[in-house]
């Protein structure tokens, strides 16, 4: 009975009718906040000493690498949630994540060239903090192949789920990569209060309107994976009906 609870959260028709209400205003709210740090990131930031205008793309860069870590945490647990109480709305978020979680590294991974050019004088360099990256990547869309490779779509989950939660120690290796080794990539400064208040504060904006789209993408996929897996259910033909 204690478990009663999570087996609702975990039942797709109640999960998209709950969703669906608050996907609008999510989605508003990540506009805005992307909108607002964005223009005065690029726009009303000063200037940086060392660095100049080139730092500017970390307003962009900081947030989207963030959230593909972030994306990667959350889809290994995910895949430890449908492996323990075997939900099966864990592992359609699961696959949900995969795709978007490589689309955050894809653009982590561009967005870091286009900074490291004019620092480092190089488009890419094989770094321990980008070649982690890189790594993620791949992670991610083998999670999303694999859930697929089976007939069985019972072992293509599991399958999917354990490799999701091998590849979570490439996140420590990702964190850590710059104490570890010698690398190019600057250390985190948000932490250790390296960062001016002026540049701090649409940074953090950003990083905030991110976290709200990578849970708005995630809820909207997953709604359209439910609707692809569920569709001879009865609650998805009478949403069709009422549609």
């Amino acid at each position: 009975m204690r478990w009663n609870w999570l087996y609702k959260l975990g039942t797709p028709s109640w999960f998209y009718q709950y969703t669906r209400a608050w996907l609008p205003y999510m989605y508003s709210v990540a506009f805005v906040l992307l909108l607002v740090g964005t223009v005065w990131g690029l726009g009303f930031a000063p200037i940086d000493s060392k660095q100049g205008n080139s730092y500017r793309i970390l307003f962009i860069h900081a947030p989207v690498a963030h959230m593909a870590e972030v994306a990667y945490v959350l889809m290994a647990i995910m895949g430890a949630v449908g492996l323990i109480w075997k939900t099966k709305l864990s592992f359609m978020m699961m696959k949900a994540s995969a795709p978007l979680g490589a689309a955050f590294t894809f653009m982590a991974l561009v967005t870091g060239s286009i900074w490291g050019k004019p620092t480092w004088g190089a488009w890419w360099v094989w770094d321990a903090r980008i070649t982690s990256m890189l790594i993620l990547f791949f992670l991610f869309l083998g999670v999303y192949v694999l859930q697929d490779a089976y007939k069985n779509s019972d072992m293509g989950n599991k399958a999917a789920a354990v490799l999701s939660l091998v590849g979570a120690i490439n996140v420590i290796i990702i964190k850590k990569s710059v104490e570890w080794w010698y690398t190019l990539h600057q250390p985190a400064s948000i932490m250790k209060g390296a960062v001016d208040i002026s540049m701090l504060i649409p940074l953090l904006i950003n990083i905030l309107g991110m976290y709200i789209l990578y849970l708005s993408l995630l809820f909207s996929w997953s709604q359209l994976e439910m609707l692809r897996q569920e569709r001879k259910k009865q609650w998805v033909k009478d949403l069709t009906m009422n549609h």
